[in-house]
This record gives C-alpha cells, sequence and structure tokens, in this order.
C-alpha cells in the first residue's frame, strides 16, 4: 500500500538530520494510520458506522500525506530530472509509480467512504452516492494491488541479504493487505446488486478490512524496522540507478557532460571533419594529368 524507504544511493539527497527524521516521521505516520484503519472498521461492528467511516477518512487522509512525501522525496533524490526514467525502468515502475499509484488509489477509497458518510448523513441531492462509492472502493484497493506489483520490481545488487528480506517483509504484508481490501469491496459491491436494505459497509467488507488493516499494520511496523536498517547502511553499499542514469545525474549535477555523450559528439566531429577533407582532395584525374 505504500513504499516508503528505498535503498538507492540518490535518496541520499538534503541534510541528513532533517532526511532521517522525515523518514522515520513518514514511518511513524503511516503505523498511526494502520491502526486508524483498524480502529474505524472495528468501530462498524458495534454500530457506529459515523464515526467508523470518520475515523476511515482521517486514516486515509494521513496515508495520502505519506505517499505523497514518498513520491515527491524520490523526485527530489533525482532533481526531478524525468529523463532518467528513461534510462533506468526500475526508477520510473517502482520510485516514481509505486507512490503515484498508492496516492491515487487512497484518494478513490477517501472519496468512496466520503460518499458513504454523505449518504450515511441523507443530505438532501445526495441519495444516488452509493453506487459511485462502491464502485471507487473497488478501484482503490485494485490500485493499491497494482503499486504494490510494481513494489516487487525492485532490484538490489549491492545490498545485503538482510535487507531484502525486510524489504519482502514489507512488500509482501502490503500486496495481501491490498488484495483483501479490493475483494471485500467486489463481495460488499455484488452483495448490494443483490439485495436491498443491506448496509452501507457489510459484514464481508467489514471483516475483510479488518484483517487488510492489520497485515498494513504489520508491514508498517515491519517497515520502520527497515528504515532504521536503511539509514545504519553505508552509502558505498547503496544501490545506484542503472542503464546510464546514475552517471548522467552525477555529471549534471557537476554541470559536466556525461562521458558517454561527449564522446558520441567527439565521434561525430571527427566524421563530419573526415567527410569534409574527402571532399575538397584532389580528384585522381588531376593528378594524373600534373604527372604527365
Amino acid at each position: 500500500m505504500v513504499k516508503l524507504a528505498s535503498a538507492r544511493e540518490s535518496r541520499m539527497y538534503g541534510p541528513r538530520l532533517a532526511r532521517n527524521r522525515s523518514e522515520y516521521m513518514n514511518a511513524g505516520l503511516y503505523v498511526f494510520a494502520t491502526i486508524l484503519l483498524l480502529t474505524g472498521f472495528s468501530l462498524h461492528l458495534s454500530n457506529q458506522s459515523k464515526s467508523g467511516l470518520l475515523v476511515l477518512l482521517v486514516a486515509l487522509s494521513f496515508i495520502i500525506v505519506v505517499n505523497t512525501h514518498d513520491l515527491v522525496a524520490h523526485l527530489a533524490a533525482i532533481d526531478y530530472r524525468f529523463p532518467l526514467m528513461g534510462l533506468d525502468f526500475q526508477l520510473m515502475l517502482v520510485e516514481f509509480a509505486v507512490p503515484l499509484l498508492q496516492a491515487l488509489g487512497t484518494l478513490l477509497s477517501f472519496l468512496g467512504f466520503l460518499f458513504l458518510f454523505i449518504q450515511e448523513q441523507k443530505v438532501r441531492g445526495y441519495e444516488h452516492l452509493e453506487k459511485h462509492a462502491l464502485n471507487m472502493l473497488i478501484a482503490g484497493p485494485a490500485l493499491w494491488l497494482l503499486g504494490s506489483i510494481h513494489n516487487a520490481c525492485q532490484i538490489y545488487e549491492r545490498a545485503d541479504g538482510h535487507v531484502q528480506v525486510l524489504q519482502q517483509c514489507v512488500h509482501t504484508p502490503f500486496l495481501m493487505g491490498s488484495l483483501l481490501f479490493m475483494i471485500g469491496a467486489i463481495l460488499d459491491r455484488r452483495e448490494h446488486g443483490r439485495s436491498t436494505g443491506v448496509p452501507l459497509l457489510g459484514w464481508n467488507w467489514i471483516w475483510f478490512g479488518i484483517f487488510g488493516s492489520l497485515l498494513l499494520f504489520i508491514g508498517g511496523i515491519t517497515n520502520v524496522v527497515k528504515v532504521f536498517k536503511m539509514q545504519q547502511i553505508d552509502g558505498v553499499r547503496l544501490e545506484k540507478l542503472r542503464g546510464g542514469a546514475q552517471e548522467r545525474l552525477v555529471c549534471e549535477r557537476e554541470g559536466q557532460v556525461p562521458l558517454i555523450i561527449e564522446e558520441q559528439r567527439r565521434r561525430k566531429r571527427q566524421a563530419e571533419e573526415g567527410s569534409s577533407k574527402a571532399a575538397e582532395a584532389t580528384p585522381y584525374k588531376d593528378v594524373l594529368v600534373g604527372q604527365a
């Protein structure tokens, strides 16, 4: 549902103390949001649907903030140089696409629960929002699931096995939790289609939401451990951008042209100079006449 700590060398941006503090706050805020998610779904078991929906809205608001921070942090790490994504596909599929998909999915889920809350309040003019809300509650977890699948595209070459195990411990609960949310929303949508008078959040949706929130909480706790571990790793052991993106980023930061591009330009200049010299050379016929 979220990707917090990156093992990239490019994450080393900004003052170290401020960066570490923001990562801890980000990870802690996500854990707090998962607790609110669990509380919100549990309140529906005691027939406190309005309070439960309000708590769910607050939790999703925090998750939107967390994912937006991830997206901005990953873009700031490469100085917002989007062309680098064409060189390193992991940068595009993981660092950029994952927090974007998670943020969009959370926004859709937020709107879905907001529509349900308006429906619960029986506000005049908004009596037919239930269908749109149920569709959004399916689309949101579907984007979470897609983002979790993208998160599996992360490749490690330098980081040790401990970091890779932690990454899997973070990734797996998020993947399973997103899947449970989507299944619960689909079952709830079918339940509303079969009969009338069904509560806005059916029992299937509530229980799947509770177990999904538990999995997200486990993933969030593991992510806090991963953030701590990542901050202890020496910069030499962090992952570099691939496909020449790391070299280009370093050279552009120093105001230099990457060596590969400079070499291509030098060869092109030599080829152009060679062709111009060949065109200016004396024709073979004139050489024979001169010798005669």
